[in-house]
């Protein structure tokens, strides 16, 4: 409790910080999110590494298929985008001529190729709400006591994959027929449908947080801890983070149903009244400023990119491309699409199959993916 308490401190300490005591504008927030960095579960050695706020999506009208728009500006998942960006720096120290930015990054180079974290660091992750979808929805339910009513339906829907749903609020179970959404239909109005923080959440716990790209340079990261500020049930939050995953079978080497330690902090801050702001908000370790996203367009109040949209990250991953070492033997050219530069980790890829094959298997939902379009831009350097 002590060790998720001052993680929670931190977090909030940091983002005074960034916000000038709270006074900018930026400041408001619904959902804060953050990752620390730790040496063991030694608190004195830790590090807030990115930080996160927001609780909505892009709407459809504005998908993009040159992959400049962040989709999903929800805070834990704009905090796993800002840590592929921290990620891709501490590989980018590798490039360096100079042995002491190889002894600075949290990576190691294997003799068999690619790199594993250093021995013994940590990540944890604290959000202040419950993540949406299947963990905040069963929670209240557990302590009222007058659950006839209700009960035949939160059964019926327990451990659903669940949607979020376009510039709203709240989440949806996956509808069971296609799962597969079109680009036309999306522009022609059809909702865009964005997967709930949960089930993202229990996806990293399989395939670790680094994504796609960087698993053909490192392999998975898991995260050690999730810590929750409030609505929270932690006997319900952990069911659903790995019960879910129970039947996905044997895992490659390297991969693991990752269990994470839960906890509540003691005293979590008041929740902030009135609606969510339409913004979000990132910071990375090493970086001045917070980065402002329009949750809505997906882009920078400004109108540029993000620094956490796809083809910043692709950018960053053909330079590391052919200059570090790699897991898999390169077969040939250096992809220039970005889905095919995905389809270049093929054991993440099956992992990934895998693991929705066993969520349809146990009568929770079919994934539902974006339309293929939005991953077939290309490189533009």
């Amino acid at each position: 409790q002590d060790f998720a308490d001052s993680v929670y401190q931190m977090v909030a300490q940091k983002f005074q910080e960034l916000t000038d005591n709270f006074t900018s504008m930026h400041a408001r927030h619904k959902t804060l999110a953050g990752i620390v960095m730790t040496k063991g579960l030694d608190i004195r050695q830790a590090q807030v590494i990115v930080l996160s706020s927001g609780t909505k999506c892009i709407n459809g009208e504005y998908i993009n298929d040159q992959g400049l728009v962040v989709n999903d500006c929800h805070a834990e998942i704009v905090a796993r985008r800002a840590f592929v960006h921290f990620l891709y720096s501490q590989l980018e120290l590798h490039l360096s001529k100079r042995r002491e930015d190889w002894e600075r990054s949290i990576f190691v180079r294997l003799k068999e190729g690619g790199y594993r974290l250093r021995e013994n660091i940590l990540f944890h992750l604290y959000v202040s709400t419950s993540p949406c979808g299947d963990a905040r929805l069963h929670s209240p339910y557990e302590i009222t006591t007058d659950l006839n009513s209700s009960k035949h339906i939160v059964r019926k829907y327990r451990g659903h994959l669940r949607t979020k749903i376009e510039s709203g609020e709240g989440t949806i179970p996956v509808r069971c027929h296609s799962a597969a959404q079109t680009w036309d239909g999306v522009l022609l109005g059809e909702q865009l449908i964005t997967m709930s923080c949960t089930d993202k959440i229990a996806r990293w716990n399989i395939l670790g947080l680094q994504g796609a790209l960087l698993s053909s340079f490192i392999e998975p990261l898991y995260l050690h801890s999730i810590i929750v500020g409030s609505l929270h049930h932690t006997g319900h939050l952990s069911r659903v983070m790995s019960h879910r995953t129970e039947d996905v079978g044997q895992l490659p080497a390297s991969y693991r149903r990752n269990q994470l330690l839960l906890s509540g902090v003691s005293h979590a801050g008041a929740r902030q009244p009135g609606k969510s702001p339409g913004f979000s908000v990132n910071w990375i370790v090493g970086s001045a400023d917070l980065e402002v996203l329009n949750a809505t367009t997906g882009k920078r109040s400004c109108g540029g990119p993000s620094r956490l949209c796809k083809h910043m990250f692709f950018t960053r991953w053909a330079k590391l491309h052919g200059k570090l070492s790699t897991r898999a033997p390169s077969h040939g050219e250096m992809p220039s699409v970005y889905s095919e530069a995905k389809l270049v980790a093929q054991t993440y890829q099956s992992v990934k199959q895998q693991l929705f094959k066993a969520f349809q298997k146990a009568g929770l939902g079919t994934w539902v993916k974006k339309p293929p379009e939005q991953d077939q831009f290309l490189l533009t350097v």
